[in-house]
C-alpha cells in the first residue's frame, strides 16, 4: 500500500480545523451582527462584522486560531522524524476520498497535505514512469488497457465492491490490464478532465508498444472522461487515436436532482437575514459537487459565474466524442417501470434520462444508439459496481467489434 506520513495527515487536518474555526467564527459573527443591527437596518452597507467589545472578541478568536495553526506546523516540523511512516489503509483512503469530494477545491487552494493528487494506480500504489513491472504487465496484456475512472467522493480502491471488481474481471475474461485513476473529485470537472487527458498522453508516450484503450467510468468519472476527450482533442493528443470505447455507469450527463435541490435550499436560506449566514454552510460543498447540478464539463460552463447562484443551465453543447463507441448503463431502484421510479428517482442519485443523455433541448441531447443503452433494474447507484448483470453487459460491449 502507499506510504504516507503521520505528520502530513496531522498537519493537513490541523490546517483544515483552523480554516473551519475561522469560517464558523465569521458565520456566527455575521449572524450576531444581523440580529444586533435589526436585520442590517442600523449598519453600514456591506458591513458584516461587529464592532466594539463584541468585535474585539471575534478578532481575538481569529488571532488565536492563527497562532494555533502556526504552532501545529512548527511542532510537526520538529517531531516529524519521530512520527515515522505507515501503510495507508482502505479506511484512510475512504476518508480522504470523501473529504476531497466535499472540500477538495478548498484543500487544493490552500496546498493542504490532505489533497489527493491525480495519478494512475494499481492496487492502491501509484504507477511510476518507467516502471518495468508495469511495462511488462502491459506487454502481457498485448497493450490492451482498461482505464477505470471512479465517481464523486470515491477512490480507485472502491471499484472492488462486494468482492467484485469490473477491472479485475475484464482482465480475467478479456485480457485487459486495469489501470485505475485516482483524483480529487472536489475540483471542477473540467480541471480534472484536462489533467486526465494530459496524464493519459504521458502514459501512452512512455509505452513502447501499440496500445488499445477502453474507459470504464462510474458516475462523475463519466463526465471527467468526456471532458478529457474534449481537452485531449483541443491539445492534439495522440491517445485519442488509441481509445476505442467508453462505457458509462450511472453518469449524470445532465446533472443530479439532489444538487439542484441543494441549490434551491441555498436560495431559500438567503431570503431571510436571520438564516442567510447559514446558507454559507451549504456553500461549503466543492466545485466538483456543484458541477453535478447540470453536468458541467467545460471551463466555460462555470467560469465567470457564481456557482451557488440559482441561474439555470448555462452549459455549452458538447456531443459524444467523434469516432468512439460510447455505451451507457442507467439504473433504477424499481423492479418495474413507473413514472416516479424511472423519471424522478432513478438509481437514487441519477435519473434514467440523465444517465442516457436525454434532454428536451436537442442541442444537449446525447445520441447514444439504442443498442448502446441498458437499464439495470432493482439496482441503486453503488450496485452498478457489483451487479453480475451489469458486468456481463460491460463485457459484452467491450468484447464486441
Amino acid at each position: 500500500m502507499t506510504k504516507i506520513k503521520y505528520d502530513s495527515d496531522i498537519r493537513g487536518a490541523g490546517n483544515l480545523t483552523i480554516d473551519a474555526i475561522t469560517g464558523i467564527t465569521d458565520l456566527v459573527e455575521d449572524m450576531h451582527h444581523k440580529i444586533t443591527s435589526l436585520c442590517g437596518i442600523l449598519s453600514r452597507p456591506n458591513q458584516n462584522r461587529t464592532t466594539g467589545i463584541t468585535g474585539m472578541v471575534y478578532r481575538n478568536i481569529r488571532t488565536v486560531s492563527g497562532l494555533v495553526g502556526d504552532g501545529i506546523d512548527l511542532s510537526l516540523k520538529r517531531f516529524s522524524s519521530l512520527l515515522g511512516e505507515k501503510c495507508s489503509s482502505p479506511e484512510r483512503e475512504l476518508v480522504l476520498a470523501a473529504l476531497n469530494g466535499v472540500l477538495g477545491d478548498h484543500l487544493a487552494a490552500r496546498n493542504n497535505p490532505l489533497t489527493i493528487p491525480m495519478q494512475f494506480r494499481r492496487n492502491g500504489v501509484p504507477i511510476a514512469v518507467g516502471d518495468q513491472a508495469f511495462d511488462e504487465a502491459v506487454r502481457q496484456a498485448d497493450g490492451k488497457i482498461a482505464l477505470m475512472v471512479h465517481g464523486s467522493c470515491m477512490n480507485d480502491l472502491q471499484w472492488k465492491s462486494q468482492g467484485h471488481d469490473h477491472g479485475v474481471a475484464l482482465a480475467d475474461d478479456l485480457g485487459y490490464l486495469p489501470v485505475y485513476l485516482h483524483y480529487n473529485t472536489g475540483l471542477h470537472i473540467s480541471q480534472n478532465g484536462r489533467e486526465f487527458a494530459s496524464l493519459i498522453e504521458m502514459l501512452i508516450n512512455q509505452l513502447p508498444q501499440p496500445i488499445e484503450l477502453v474507459i470504464i467510468a462510474h458516475s462523475m468519472g463519466g463526465l471527467v472522461s468526456r471532458s478529457a476527450c474534449h481537452y485531449g482533442k483541443v491539445a492534439g493528443h495522440s491517445w485519442l487515436n488509441h481509445l476505442r470505447k467508453i462505457v458509462f455507469l450511472g453518469t449524470p450527463h445532465h446533472g443530479a436532482p439532489l444538487e439542484r435541490a441543494g441549490n434551491c435550499i441555498d436560495m431559500i436560506l438567503e431570503i431571510s437575514p436571520y438564516t442567510a449566514p447559514f446558507s454559507r454552510l451549504g456553500k461549503i460543498r466543492s466545485a466538483g459537487i456543484t458541477d453535478l447540478r447540470y453536468g458541467n464539463i467545460l471551463d466555460e460552463d462555470w467560469k465567470g459565474r457564481d456557482r451557488f447562484e440559482c441561474s439555470g443551465d448555462h452549459r455549452s453543447a458538447l456531443p459524444l466524442p467523434d469516432g468512439l463507441q460510447c455505451y451507457t448503463i442507467a439504473a433504477t431502484i424499481r423492479k418495474e417501470w413507473s413514472t416516479l421510479g424511472d423519471r424522478l428517482i432513478g438509481d437514487g442519485l441519477v435519473t434514467l434520462n440523465s444517465a442516457f443523455g436525454r434532454h428536451k433541448n436537442d442541442a444537449l441531447n446525447l445520441l447514444f444508439p439504442e443498442t448502446h443503452q441498458w437499464i439495470a433494474r432493482d439496482t441503486n447507484h453503488m450496485d452498478l459496481l457489483n451487479q453480475p448483470e451489469v458486468y456481463e453487459t460491460i463485457k459484452q460491449w467491450v468484447s464486441s467489434q
